[in-house]
């Protein structure tokens, strides 16, 4: 077929499927909230492309407020901006905007959708939620990990000892040693296939939150055909798929007997799925599905936390002397224990300062799912909602210098990250906030708490703190453009 004739067929379907659904939506618009002129066929997303989108957002939400609607491609978008207005979504209307929106990306990593971040709100998402909570990530079960990840990080510690007065790529160990402390409370080990899983998981991220034209115009989706995308994300999902084909079958044949306290998620599950007494029966994709959420969020909001807290800390050395005298004071001999963490207060401000500034810039999309009304706008049902958390955290009404690193702020405030504070939600808020707060927050402290108390810290190559790259990746946001390089010094080698 000649090229030309091609074009023409993707242009007539192209406009074909724009004007069936302006016919569909804009017939109820009624009311909407105020937003920036629209383009034909593209609406507004032209001005989102080459921006880190939660600073664009920002900037289009002072000139059109806290509240806006935006016309992505065929997908009506209202994107909030201020703790007030985040309040209304994730308290008040909570059940209206519970539901997830539909992305092929998440259909193909995500089992259909059967993991407990993208699955629909109902009684499968509360059912498996609930499992979550009560066997991975209940108080009890947090504690007990407590050897996993005091052991794993006594790794991490002798590692960067070996490499001290060395550059090294902080990330790269973050990652490293976070996935081991995951996987081992998860499936029971540090997987086989690490290396693998880890490039996996970062390219799932990158799927799920990269701008990606089709995801905008979902009756278009012969545009990620075309593109190579499809393709792309079904090789990895294969690669993702045998990872965990090898973790289950692994746990099918040596499963423990009796004694439930030592067993891991995967076990949970797999009991569960054979006793068959859940209101909705669970399947293999089903397990695959949570497994995969809890090594995804584990792994990566917990490592990027702690990257942008030693870049901080890095850039502000009084800061960063501050804190390393508080944990040098309170921790006895050579180790820290749970019972130190819980009085150091400056480290503490130091990793909500960190929450506030480089937390998840951008909340988990949701969707209406019925017409609502919020702060006197329409919003007709099936309208995506974006609630931009860098925004909310950097309210000039609700912080002073919202955008300098100051851990102080903290030292007389109530302010907390556990969801009740619209100010500051790097775990989300609401039915969806995420369960694993108690576990991945005890990793951050414990994580920080041991890199300053063991280690002081160099930039390499004679770079200033004020030269330190704090530029944001465009692709993945909530991480620093160009991975954090510092050289570890050991207190033990200096005396």
């Amino acid at each position: 077929m000649e090229p030309l004739t091609i074009l023409s067929l993707i242009t007539s379907s192209f406009v074909f499927f724009t004007a069936y659904w302006a016919l569909l939506y804009f017939k109820t618009s009624k009311n909407l909230p105020p937003g920036p002129p629209k383009l034909p066929i593209i609406g507004n997303i032209h001005q989102l492309k080459g921006a880190v989108p939660h600073r664009a957002l920002r900037n289009m939400a002072r000139k059109y407020g806290p509240i806006m609607y935006l016309q992505l491609g065929q997908v009506p978008t209202v994107v909030i901006s201020t703790p007030r207005l985040a309040k209304e979504i994730l308290k008040t209307n909570d059940v209206v905007f519970a539901d997830r929106p539909i992305t092929i990306a998440s259909q193909i990593f995500f089992y259909k959708s059967q993991n407990i971040t993208w699955s629909p709100y109902g009684s499968y998402w509360r059912q498996m939620r609930k499992i979550c909570t009560l066997e991975l990530l209940s108080a009890k079960r947090v504690r007990s990990y407590s050897f996993i990840r005091d052991e794993e990080i006594r790794h991490m510690c002798k590692c960067l000892e070996s490499s001290a007065r060395r550059p090294v790529v902080l990330r790269d160990v973050l990652v490293q040693m976070i996935n081991d402390v995951i996987c081992r409370a998860t499936v029971g080990d540090i997987c086989k296939d690490q290396s693998t899983l880890i490039d996996v998981l970062f390219d799932i991220m990158r799927a799920v939150i990269a701008f990606n034209m089709a995801s905008y115009f979902p009756s278009l989706q012969f545009l990620n055909v075309i593109s190579g995308k499809k393709a792309k994300w079904l090789k990895r999902q294969k690669q993702l798929d045998i990872i965990l084909e090898d973790i289950l079958e692994e746990h099918k044949n040596n499963r423990p007997s009796g004694d439930n306290d030592h067993e891991d998620l995967v076990d949970v599950l797999l009991r569960i799925k054979e006793n068959g007494d859940l209101d909705q029966p669970i399947t293999m994709d089903n397990v695959k599905g949570v497994i995969l959420d809890m090594l995804l969020g584990g792994t990566s909001t917990s490592s990027m936390t702690l990257e942008w807290a030693m870049a901080e800390l890095m850039r502000n050395p009084d800061i960063m002397k501050k804190a390393q005298a508080e944990v040098r004071a309170i921790a006895k001999g050579n180790k820290i224990d749970e019972a130190d963490i819980e009085n150091m207060s400056y480290l503490k401000m130091i990793i909500k300062e960190t929450f506030r500034l480089h937390g998840p810039p951008l909340l988990v999309p949701r969707v209406s799912r019925e017409d609502c009304i919020v702060d006197g706008y329409n919003i007709p049902v099936n309208t995506r909602i974006v609630i931009n958390l860098w925004a909310c955290g950097t309210d000039p009404d609700s912080w002073e210098n919202p955008e300098s690193f100051i851990p102080e702020r903290f030292e007389n405030s109530f302010i907390s990250y556990m969801g009740s504070d619209f100010e500051l939600l790097p775990f989300g808020g609401g039915k969806r906030i995420c369960p694993g707060i108690t576990f991945g927050v005890g990793i951050i402290e414990n994580v920080l708490a041991n890199l300053l108390f063991h280690f002081d810290w160099e930039l390499p190559n004679g770079l200033k703190p004020d030269e330190l790259d704090m530029t944001e990746a465009i692709v993945l946001s909530n991480l620093p453009k160009n991975p954090l390089q510092v050289v570890p010094v050991s207190i033990c080698l200096q005396k």
